[in-house]
């Protein structure tokens, strides 16, 4: 299995928080409400989204007053990092103006080092322009889940040392992307990918003969552990030539919980050559699932074992919106099988991405691409915001296709469906779909309004 990682912050645990992450995250979290020698703070701690193992990254650190709006002064923080129960460091760090900064150098070396200036009292880390303070080593090295355990202990004066303090803790998640070669129907290679937001995966599995994907990841399923958790994310990849794995639309499940239509988005936008299927599930989500395991009398395991089927039954409208968000099409057709020699009718509403609402006289470019090659284009406008075109596809005018919508009210804007046309008496007969739903991006912004 093939794998890099990425770094995003999770969840806060413990004490109370204002979420930061949704979706993808913004790679930050902050500890609300953290009372120290009278004073009220705020912790943040900030990773980037993306992490190369090949270069540096930076771990910044901040405390900030809460009621003047200020960082905290001469502030030391006892941070730990652990993964899978180790503890990977442990070490003062010193921040003069409430804010520290930390190098993050991934190496082969078997131990961590740190290098910057130390001060005399704690033996805290502390850097200079010249001389950040840099941690070398095994750093982030693997998947899954790390945790940071936090204590302030100085602060308004580099000398004025807080005992027993509380310690706070945060969880981040290092994303991780993984290859997992399988077997279609005819004993053919075809790879998986999968990228877990959340942690590691393991178990993944294709079953053709019952169009079933299937993975399990670690979980804890308790209260006080996913009262925490603002969103659990996973990508299943696979190219987009994988016609025996195509639908219209997915059934998944958790622990043989159906999960809400909600749960389960197609992303043929994405990536060029996959299609990719996201696993979506809100804390509510969460709570939903154990309880009907509960209702179930099902046994409480100490994972979740993701599958992904295939249904028949088309979604329509689809929907694909511009990179910006601004502009969003509706895409039906009829009938709903695409098949040569019969004439297809699109029908389309082109709305306002952020209202929803049919934008009238809107203008468009309404393409057909298959292999690379434009095979059809007509222009139109949409007097009303909703127009249909028709096309009859020729006998040799099979297989993926495109569904372009182009320079949509005159803005240069575009956007794009995927759907396969199949021989009437072909190998796979019938309506095979790419949804074009959402880019990643897309997705963590407007889940607020989907649920």
């Amino acid at each position: 299995m093939n794998q890099f990682i990425t770094l995003l912050a999770v969840s806060i645990v413990l004490f109370p928080l204002v979420p930061q992450v949704f979706g993808h995250g913004f790679g930050l979290d902050t500890i609300s409400d953290v009372t120290i020698a009278d004073k009220k703070l705020s912790i943040t701690i900030e990773m980037p989204t993306d992490f190369d193992p090949e270069k540096d990254a930076q771990l910044t650190i901040t405390a900030i007053d809460q009621k003047s709006k200020e960082p905290a002064q001469n502030v030391t923080f006892l941070v730990g990092l652990f993964h899978d129960d180790e503890m990977i460091f442990r070490n003062y760090f010193f921040a003069p103006n409430g804010v520290s900064t930390i190098i993050l150098n991934p190496t082969d070396d078997e131990n961590i080092k740190i290098t910057g200036n130390q001060d005399s009292l704690l033996g805290a880390w502390h850097g200079t322009d010249s001389q950040p303070v840099t941690i070398s080593g095994p750093v982030f090295e693997s998947g899954g889940l790390y945790q940071f355990e936090i204590e302030i202990r100085t602060i308004d004066e580099p000398t004025n040392i807080i005992e027993n303090e509380k310690t706070y803790s945060a969880d981040v998640s290092v994303i991780e992307v993984s290859t997992h070669p399988q077997k279609d129907s005819n004993g053919n290679d075809v790879n998986f990918r999968m990228k877990s937001y959340f942690d590691s995966i393991t178990e993944f599995r294709y079953e053709p003969e019952n169009d079933l994907v299937e993975f399990e990841m670690p979980f804890d399923w308790s209260d006080s552990a996913i009262s925490h958790i603002p969103v659990v994310h996973e990508e299943v990849h696979f190219p987009k030539d994988f016609v025996e794995f195509w639908s219209p639309s997915y059934v998944g499940k958790v622990n043989d919980v159906e999960l809400f239509k909600s749960s389960i988005t197609i992303d043929d936008y994405t990536e060029e050559d996959e299609r990719i299927v996201h696993f979506v599930l809100l804390g509510d989500h969460l709570k939903y699932v154990k309880n009907e395991m509960q209702k179930n009398k099902q046994e409480i395991p100490d994972k979740m074992i993701f599958s992904l089927t295939k249904s028949e039954k088309s979604a329509f409208p689809m929907i694909a919106m511009t990179k910006n968000e601004e502009l969003q099409v509706d895409l039906s057709w009829d009938p709903p099988e695409i098949s040569p020699d019969q004439k297809t009718k699109f029908v389309f509403t082109i709305r306002d991405g952020r209202t929803g609402e049919p934008m009238r006289q809107s203008t468009y470019d309404f393409v057909i691409i298959q292999n690379g090659n434009e095979i059809h284009r007509n222009s139109g406008n949409a007097a009303v915001g909703g127009a249909f075109e028709d096309y009859t596809f020729s006998e040799d005018q099979t297989g993926p296709t495109i569904i372009r919508f182009e320079n949509i009210r005159n803005t240069g804007y575009e956007t794009e469906f995927g759907v396969v046309v199949v021989p009437e008496f072909g190998a796979f007969a019938g309506l095979v779909l790419l949804a074009s739903l959402l880019p990643i991006l897309v997705i963590s912004r407007r889940l607020k309004r989907l649920f």
